[in-house]
């Protein structure tokens, strides 16, 4: 499940299909993709104008079920086959927005918590944005951590409409 055309301006990289992704065959046709749009202020024809917003994930496709039911890691293996090749093509991409602590530990190396990376989001702003994921589990996250909502998000929506409108 990859979203995208090489003259893009934003790169949404995330972790992985879920099932119901999976089966639409569009990413982020979820709740979480309903949460993401918000944070990013844009909405659903924004959001899947590939020539203005590509959608990169680390698995490609849904990885599966551990046995508790809950979806597998994305598979390293399709980071490391495809992704510096889609890389390669998003020569235009004026702005990363990280999902989800997989990608951010493969875009940017990052070492810490998915919460270190995203309070430390000014030391990369304004060209790349790490977020958590938007999924309704994180709620409870997003309670503890209001400066996500009052400091980063305004940020971000700023900056969204700037490369957008740009």
């Amino acid at each position: 499940m990859v979203w995208f055309r090489p003259n893009a301006r934003i790169l949404i990289a995330g972790q992985a299909p879920g099932a119901r992704v999976h089966a639409s065959g569009r990413p982020f046709t979820d709740p979480s993709g309903d949460r993401l749009r918000a944070w990013l202020g844009v909405d659903g024809s924004t959001f899947y104008d590939k020539d203005r917003v590509a959608i990169v994930p680390m698995a490609f496709c849904f990885p599966g079920y551990d046995a508790r039911k809950a979806d597998l890691p994305p598979p390293p293996i399709c980071g490391k086959t495809w992704h510096a090749q889609v890389m390669s093509a998003l020569d235009k991409v004026q702005l990363t927005i990280l999902v989800g602590g997989y990608a951010q530990k493969y875009h940017i190396g990052a070492k810490g918590s998915v919460t270190q990376t995203v309070a430390g989001w000014r030391d990369h702003a304004p060209d790349l944005f790490a977020l958590p994921h938007p999924s309704w589990r994180n709620t409870a996250w997003l309670k503890k951590n209001p400066w996500f909502e009052t400091e980063l998000l305004p940020a971000l929506r700023a900056r969204v409409n700037e490369v957008l409108n740009d």
